[in-house]
């Protein structure tokens, strides 16, 4: 079976979700210091995680792929000026999928299996649409800029036509609604 999703670099060919020349600047993709540091703030409040912004030159906190990438730890979502917003969004909803034991533990690892990944991508996705100014439609263009691959050739494809099982998964788990919507709780 082949898998869902993959995120490599064209560029190099890497195999490795990151490397260096995916950047927010070369991918002309949307980044934190595009909106309002309040609009991303309430968003994240609803969740009750925090957001914390870091000095663009500073190592980001808890940042499993380093440079401009968002990191975690607990209930706290870091970020630079730099950071794309679907790498805020995607680590941010790695915390809200993930058990309370796994985010008492959690410090730049967010673990988890395929399906629970595949979960993480479509709740970003969902969440896009609660941040004024971004969209399902742009950030879904934003992740195929960066390298998200999904096994139906765009995250569109993807999302629309083959993410029911994480659709199904985040409805189980009581972050969505049967109609789609968010519930804004974290799992339990």
């Amino acid at each position: 079976m082949r898998p869902w999703w993959k995120i490599s670099c064209e560029s190099c060919s890497s195999k490795f979700l990151r490397c260096k020349s995916l950047s927010s600047q070369s991918k002309n993709v949307l980044v934190v210091a595009d909106l309002p540091p309040a609009r991303l703030e309430r968003l994240l409040a609803k969740y009750d995680l925090t957001l914390h912004l870091q000095p663009g030159d500073k190592s980001i906190t808890g940042s499993f792929w380093g440079d401009e990438e968002a990191g975690i730890v607990g209930r706290n979502v870091y970020v630079r000026s730099d950071t794309p917003i679907h790498s805020l969004l995607h680590e941010t909803c790695h915390t809200i999928c993930m058990t309370q034991e796994r985010r008492g533990q959690l410090d730049r690892d967010a673990g988890g299996d395929d399906l629970e990944e595949a979960a993480v991508c479509y709740l970003q996705i969902v969440l896009a649409d609660e941040i004024d100014a971004v969209g399902r439609d742009r950030l879904m263009s934003d992740m195929d800029a960066w390298g998200y691959s999904f096994r139906l050739g765009s995250t569109q494809l993807w999302f629309e036509g083959d993410a029911e099982d994480a659709r199904k998964w985040l409805i189980d788990k009581r972050l969505l609604s049967k109609s789609g919507t968010p519930l804004f709780r974290l799992r339990v």
